[in-house]
C-alpha cells in the first residue's frame, strides 16, 4: 500500500510525467498534511480542533515519514494541527517529495528521465511505467464522489488531499467536478488535517491576491 504521501506525488504527475501546474506553496502544504495524515494512520498522532498530539514516539521506519515524524518527537512545544503544517511545509516538505518520488522509482511505477535542451537547459521529468497504483487511486475518488455510501477514512483523507490542490480535474470534466462538489465538502468536514490543509492554503492564495491588488502597476 502507498503512502498518502506517495500518492498524491503520483497523482501530481500528468501523463508525460510533469508536474502538474500547481503553486509551490501549495505543494508544500499538501505534501506536509500528507504526512501527517500518513502518522495519524500509523497511530503515532492524534487530533483535536487545537493541538496534535503524539501518541507513540516509535519511529515509523519510514525515512519520508520519519523526517516528519523527528520534529514532532523533538518539539517541547504544543501545536496544533495547523501550526504543524505550516512548520513541516516549510522545513521538509521539499525533500519529503523527493524521497515520495524515490520511493515510486524504487516500487517500479515511476523512472526518472533528465532532457537536455541545446545541451545546457536541462528538465526532469518521471513517466509512470506502471499505472496500476495511479488508476486504483482515481477509482477509488470517483467510487466515492458519485455515491453515497459511507467512505472508507482514508479515501476522505485522500480526497481532501487531491481538491487542495485541484487534482480533481484531472480526474472529472468540469459538469462533473460541479456535481461533485456539495459531496467534496461533505467529506472535507469529516476530516480535521484536511481542513487545516485547505484553511491554510486558502490564507495563502487570499495573502498572494492582496499582495497583488496592492503592488503599483
Amino acid at each position: 500500500m502507498l503512502t498518502f504521501v506517495e500518492e498524491i506525488v503520483l497523482l501530481m504527475l500528468d501523463d508525460d510525467g510533469a508536474v502538474v501546474p500547481i503553486r509551490e506553496t501549495t505543494m508544500e502544504y499538501v505534501v506536509a498534511g500528507a504526512a501527517l495524515m500518513d502518522l495519524a494512520f500509523a497511530n503515532r498522532v492524534d487530533t483535536d480542533p487545537e493541538k496534535l498530539v503524539v501518541l507513540d514516539r516509535t519511529r515509523t521506519g519510514a525515512p519520508m515519514l520519519d523526517r516528519a515524524f523527528d520534529h514532532l518527537i523533538e518539539s517541547s512545544e504544543t501545536r496544533s494541527v495547523g501550526a504543524w503544517v505550516e512548520t513541516l511545509a516549510r522545513r521538509e516538505a521539499k525533500e519529503i517529495r523527493e524521497m515520495a518520488l524515490e520511493s515510486l522509482i524504487a516500487r517500479g511505477i515511476l523512472e526518472r528521465r533528465d532532457e537536455r535542451f541545446l545541451w545546457v537547459f536541462e528538465s526532469r521529468r518521471y513517466p509512470v511505467i506502471d499505472g496500476r497504483a495511479e488508476r486504483e487511486a482515481k477509482l477509488r475518488i470517483t467510487g466515492v464522489l458519485l455515491s453515497d455510501d459511507l467512505p472508507d477514512p482514508r479515501d476522505i483523507a485522500l480526497i481532501c488531499l487531491v481538491d487542495v490542490c485541484n487534482l480533481l480535474t484531472a480526474i472529472f470534466s468540469n459538469r462533473e467536478i460541479e456535481k461533485v462538489g456539495p459531496r467534496v465538502e461533505e467529506l472535507r468536514k469529516m476530516d480535521l488535517i484536511g481542513r487545516e490543509i485547505s484553511g491554510a492554503v486558502a490564507e495563502i492564495e487570499r495573502s498572494i491576491m492582496i499582495a497583488m491588488t496592492q503592488t503599483p502597476h
